[in-house]
């Protein structure tokens, strides 16, 4: 099994989610925040940026990596996202690459991404969910 997560409630009406490890992260349905949709865009995006962060630093040099946009078609209807929009964006002026080259770039970064994004890998794929509730008396 992976890294035990939780969420709290603040008295604000935000939440908080924790990790085991350390981790923290604010979020909530108020101005400012991001609601859990944003936390899943943002969770593709990150996949994203992880994953294609050795072909990106292997060309460009250590320290660079990837701007990556990430936006989704929500279906109010049935409260879910039909699809994502994923844009990696990277900046390789400095490197003065050949159309070659950043084509082989271009390349590298969908293979690492394809190969080792789990969340996209989970997205693609029908995932169910078991809940289980229980209420402390």
């Amino acid at each position: 099994m992976g890294k035990r997560l939780w969420v709290e409630r603040n008295k604000d009406g935000s939440w908080d989610a924790y990790s085991d490890e350390g981790a923290h992260i604010k979020f909530g349905k108020g101005k400012g925040q991001f609601n859990p949709g944003d936390l899943m865009k943002i969770a593709l995006a990150g996949c994203g940026a992880l994953s294609s962060q050795f072909a990106i630093e292997n060309s460009l040099g250590e320290g660079k990596g990837a701007r990556i946009v990430v936006d989704g078609t929500y279906d109010p209807d049935d409260d879910a996202y039909l699809n994502f929009t994923e844009q990696v964006d990277v900046d390789a002026t400095d490197a003065h690459l050949s159309q070659e080259d950043a084509d082989k770039l271009e390349e590298r970064i969908r293979r690492h991404i394809a190969k080792a994004c789990t969340v996209e890998h989970t997205y693609e794929h029908e995932t169910p969910v078991r809940l289980s509730v229980k209420v402390r008396h």
